[in-house]
């Protein structure tokens, strides 16, 4: 486990250290006034950590308070390290962003679209094109989640068992089964949609790879890196941080619903969203991706394929907003674009942000969040445990609050 303290003076690296406590003091409003549980966040810049700031409890019952080591439930911060899999097996020529999926998964072999109907009585056709590797990376295979509430095809994932999590006992190969049975909202490629996609990725990685997934991420990515601290559940449950839910009072409550995510190996290896980390280890994997793929002469990737996976794939090069489907209400994605396995800022203006473009990022359900920065050669993380991830403007805020600190 690497240590989480700060190793050079914030001026040397182009900040103001008065101005990085104002991160400090505008979360520790969010603990006071009772809206958040704890909180960690870490700011680098050229390899070293400029700042780390921290308040509150990872466990607010119990008293126990957040520190350099907890553990957190990172939910889809789990996704760019499913696609940095993905693309690690494309560089060895394992498979090609072009490839059908059907190729190792046969269930995807006749995907059928949604035309109109109800989730009860839906009217499908047959896809005109195939499912393919790049579509589940970048969100356009036509998948969705469970807990979207827009459209008949997110209420037919609900009543198959996947809304929040997938139905007990099912590994991910039987759930990849299921949800090749399921109709895809549209063609192949056409549109963008939040989805399981980056599940049937990890499947796709089992396949081809001949191992399970975490069996691949800890020989190929956490092992290299020296990730000790992150996997599919911890035995340091005593360092993982509670739950929570927003009350109507404003203030915060416990959710022990998720209580046993993390701590059990669970049935089915979520690609898109199992995994529990550290700060420090999730900083060491950004700083990889900012190094273009290599971190302590470990190399995980090539710059080229960084370069291709921060650059946005989405049809038409349009950006996120254009969907018609924002994510996260507590992030705007004008000016924002998607590639493999990240959101990518194309336009600091549009995006009324005061980041580089170039900025590839992305968060987790419970409200952690993080970015690399190649303009700046900065990463930034954020950890908490307040599910959903749209209660509070926190990314956006704490973007702010990195930038205006900025000051080379």
């Amino acid at each position: 486990m690497g240590e989480l303290k700060v190793d050079v003076d914030p001026a040397e690296a182009g900040f103001d250290a008065a101005r990085l406590k104002r991160i400090d003091d505008h979360f520790a409003r969010y603990v006071d006034n009772g809206r958040l549980p704890g909180w960690l966040a870490v700011v680098s810049r050229h390899g070293k950590i400029v700042h780390v700031g921290s308040g509150g409890h990872r466990d607010v019952e119990a008293g126990l308070p957040v520190e350099p080591d907890t553990l957190w439930r990172i939910f889809s911060m789990t996704k760019p390290i499913t696609s940095v899999a993905a693309m690690i097996l494309a560089e060895e020529g394992l498979l090609e962003l072009d490839d059908p999926i059907s190729q190792w998964l046969p269930e995807f072999a006749s995907p059928r679209v949604y035309v109109k109907g109800s989730a009860l009585k839906p009217l499908t056709e047959p896809a005109t094109g195939p499912i393919r590797v790049w579509h589940l990376l970048t969100h356009t295979a036509g998948l969705t989640y469970g807990f979207h509430h827009g459209h008949p095809v997110d209420a037919i994932y609900r009543s198959a068992g996947f809304e929040w999590g997938t139905p007990p006992g099912l590994d991910l190969a039987a759930c990849s089964e299921q949800w090749a049975k399921l109709p895809l909202l549209f063609q192949p490629g056409a549109e963008w949609n939040y989805s399981i996609a980056t599940d049937v990725l990890g499947r796709v990685v089992e396949v081809v790879s001949g191992q399970s997934l975490d069996e691949f991420f800890q020989s190929r990515i956490f092992g290299p890196l020296g990730m000790t601290d992150t996997g599919f559940f911890t035995s340091a449950t005593e360092r993982l941080a509670a739950m929570y839910l927003p009350d109507p009072s404003g203030g915060i409550a416990r959710n022990d619903a998720f209580g046993a995510l993390g701590t059990t190996r669970p049935s089915c290896l979520s690609g898109g969203g199992g995994l529990v980390s550290s700060a420090s280890d999730y900083r060491r994997f950004s700083e990889m991706l900012l190094r273009g793929g290599v971190l302590d002469d470990v190399r995980l990737l090539s710059p080229r394929t960084v370069s291709l996976m921060a650059s946005n794939h989405l049809p038409g090069h349009v950006d996120l907003e254009a969907y018609g489907r924002p994510l996260f209400a507590e992030m705007p994605f004008d000016g924002h674009g998607f590639g493999l396995g990240f959101s990518v800022l194309e336009d600091p203006v549009k995006a009324r942000t005061i980041s580089s473009a170039g900025e590839f990022a992305w968060g987790g359900a419970a409200s952690t969040a993080f970015w690399v920065d190649p303009a700046a050669d900065i990463t930034v993380g954020f950890y908490t445990q307040l599910l959903p991830s749209s209660t509070y403007r926190l990314r956006p805020q704490l973007r702010q609050l990195v930038y205006q600190a900025l000051v080379d």
